[in-house]
Parts: C-alpha cells; structure tokens; sequence
C-alpha cells in the first residue's frame, strides 16, 4: 500500500488527511514541532503500526532529511509528500513582528521547499506524487498582508516543481483553501467570527483526492472555498 509523509499533521487539516489516509490502508508519517500533540493524534488514531510520528522543525534540513530517511527506513518506500505545516502571524506590514515574519517565511516557504528536495529520490522511484497546501491568500492579495506573500511563493513553488519533475512521472497538485475551521483561526487577528469556513476533514478530502488519483492523472491547482464566501 502507499506510504505517504505530511508535515504539519499532528491536528488540523494535515491530521485530518493522516486519518482519511490511514483509513485507506495507506502508511502514514506524520510530523509536527509539538511532541505531545503528535503523542495525542497517535492515541487518538490507535496508534497503528502503520503510523511513524516524529517531531521535528519543517524548515530545518537536516529534520526534513532525517524524516525522509526513517520514513523509508520503517516503510521502504515513499510515495506521496504532502507539504502542509505552516502558520500565520495575522499582522501587516505597517505594524507587523519582523521576527514573526521570519519564522512563518521559514516554515510557509522553506519548509515545502525542504520537503520537496529530500524527498525526490525515493519519489521518482515510486513516481509519487507531491502536495503543497497553500492558500487563497496566494491567488488574491490582501492590502500588507505578509502571510498571503509566504502564500504566493507557494503558488509559484509548486509549478516550479511540476515543470522539474513531470518527465520522472510526478504528479504535483497545490491545494489552495479558503477559510478552514481549525485552530489556525484563534490567534487575535485571525478569521473573522461569522466567517463562512469548511471543516478540517472537508479540506483533507481534497488533498487524498488529489493523492489518489489514477496513474497517469496530473491535477494541479485545487482553490477549494466554502460556499457563500465572497473571496
């Protein structure tokens, strides 16, 4: 069965899809920064023998190799990497942390680009199949908004990496939501109360859709909103 890699999976959307995945036979590594939260998804799950939790930094190289590493390591293969840890400072330019801005740029940039690097040997053998999970907010800009730049660096990253990869036979989709309910949302300048969103589960539905899709199939820009939201 397939053995997928999705950072950022300890909740939310990219523990959403681990479960949707697991549910599919599929083996799943999971990484996140937070150990416990990794322990309580692993509980909540059973803890299969088919789940590898690590904790580590997704903009930090040498974690991103050595997940890469035992992931194939425990499993024997890679096929799928879904990019999708990253976080939102919900500030401007005008009045931002600058400091905030450089931790979210690693993670919302580097650490997809990380993922992608140390895993495209293990994929061209399996000719898997790559996810980046981006953002509305990298398709329409939001006046000083630095988390929608981080977003549309995203945008560019994953047709920069179809246009590499397409002639070893790897298939690259970026998943761009809208609004999600997860805890993304509850930092102070987060959402909007009363803003439409989709759940965790209904995002990840995208991302597994994407994953399992036929031999040969290529989707590569998924913009998925609630219905009712105006942008």
């Amino acid at each position: 069965m397939p053995v997928t890699l999705i950072t950022g999976g300890s909740s939310g959307i990219g523990a959403a899809a681990a479960r949707q995945l697991l549910d599919l036979g599929h083996s799943v590594t999971v990484t996140g920064r937070n150990a416990d939260r990794l322990d309580s998804f692993a509980a909540s799950v059973g803890r299969p023998a088919e789940l590898l939790t690590i904790a580590g930094d997704a903009s930090n190289p040498a974690a991103v190799q050595d997940t890469v590493d035992a992931t194939l390591k425990t499993f024997g293969q890679l096929d799928n990497a879904v990019a999708n840890a990253g976080f939102a400072t919900h500030d401007s330019l005008d009045d931002g942390d600058p400091e905030g801005w450089r931790s979210m740029i690693l993670t919302n940039v580097l650490g997809p680009a990380l993922l992608i690097r140390a895993a495209l040997p293990a994929l061209k053998v399996s000719r898997g199949r790559i996810v980046l999970v981006g953002s509305v907010a990298g398709h329409v800009h939001t006046p000083g908004n630095i988390y929608g730049a981080t977003k549309f660096a995203v945008t560019g990253l994953a047709e920069n990496t179809r246009q590499m990869v397409t002639g070893d036979g790897i298939g690259v989709t970026l998943v761009s939501p809208g609004a999600v309910e997860t805890h993304f949302s509850d930092p102070v300048g987060g959402l909007a109360p009363g803003r439409e969103r989709i759940s965790a589960d209904q995002l990840a539905a995208s991302i597994v859709w994407a994953l399992t899709q036929p031999a040969g199939v290529d989707i590569n820009t998924l913009i998925v909103r609630p219905i009712g939201s105006p942008r």
